[in-house]
């Protein structure tokens, strides 16, 4: 017969392996979250035709490196802010950047605070503070008219702009791969943790489109590994404005064809003429 005390010596090492495991993650978090790429791509002038360096200027006083590109084909006087995912960094999605120049949109590739050689550190809250300022440099410097100004958002992206959108309501939304709320996917990958209660940072896109009636574009891959293909039509389906889904067949998140293929650009360019189609 056991003792009992041999039993629940290895009991209380297991659970004190677990909090401090729990403990780990919750101050860590962040760092599981955000995945920056802090290099400093270089001038914009050397990765894209016409592209040049602006500087945007955050409410918490953070100067932030973007980079605006003008269009190179046949202008269509509409500018994509572009919000990347939670990965690399604007020298990263170049190509997208080009692909919109080259169907005639003005482009603001965005940078977040701590991506691409940028100061600070990401926080849901940072990120909103960096999504306006990009904004408000369009507007108020650039001159552009709100509703010229199509916002443009990569998974996590699509929850930094939708807040923007809360707030400044752009001429139409582009949500790539958008996930219902970051704890949604959280329990996706980490099922065996409380994300919900331990999650600093909410993201809640689902809720927030509820309140956006503009014109919409959802576009997701149908074998995301890491937004579930569901996540992205509950996104849609919660939408207050007229949504147009693309499915791209066989992608998966981080494949090229959800960064510059012909599927996601020919919805983007269907939501601008939506948009003229409305003005």
């Amino acid at each position: 017969m056991l003792k009992a005390s041999s039993l629940v010596r290895p009991a209380l090492i297991v659970l004190l392996v677990i909090v401090v495991l729990v403990t780990a993650l919750w101050l860590l978090q962040r760092r599981l979250i955000f995945l920056p790429d802090t290099a400093h791509p270089g001038p914009a002038a050397e990765a894209i035709s016409g592209g040049r360096d602006v500087t945007l200027h955050t409410a918490d006083g953070l100067a932030l490196t973007a980079w605006l590109v003008p269009p190179s084909g046949p202008s269509r006087d509409m500018t994509v802010l572009v919000a990347g995912g939670n990965a690399g960094n604007r020298g990263g999605r170049a190509p997208v950047a080009r692909a919109l120049s080259a169907r005639g949109f003005t482009v603001l590739l965005l940078d977040y605070r701590g991506y691409g050689g940028n100061p600070g550190s990401p926080s849901e809250a940072g990120l909103a503070l960096d999504v306006r300022a990009a904004y408000r440099h369009l507007v108020d410097e650039a001159k552009v008219r709100p509703d010229r100004i199509i916002y443009f958002g990569e998974s996590l992206g699509c929850a930094v702009v939708t807040g923007l959108a809360v707030e400044h309501p752009p001429a139409g939304l582009l949500l790539r791969s958008p996930f219902t709320d970051l704890a949604a996917t959280a329990a996706e990958h980490y099922p065996f943790l409380p994300v919900r209660l331990m999650l600093w940072d909410r993201f809640p896109v689902a809720e927030q489109i509820a309140g956006i009636t503009v014109p919409t574009a959802v576009v997701y891959g149908t074998e995301d590994s890491i937004v579930p293909a569901e996540q992205s039509l509950t996104v849609a389906k919660a939408a207050a404005g007229a949504v147009e889904i693309t499915p791209v067949e066989g992608a998966d998140h981080n494949d090229a064809v959800l960064f510059e293929g012909d599927e996601l650009m020919a919805a983007v360019d269907r939501l601008a003429d939506r948009i003229e189609g409305e003005s």
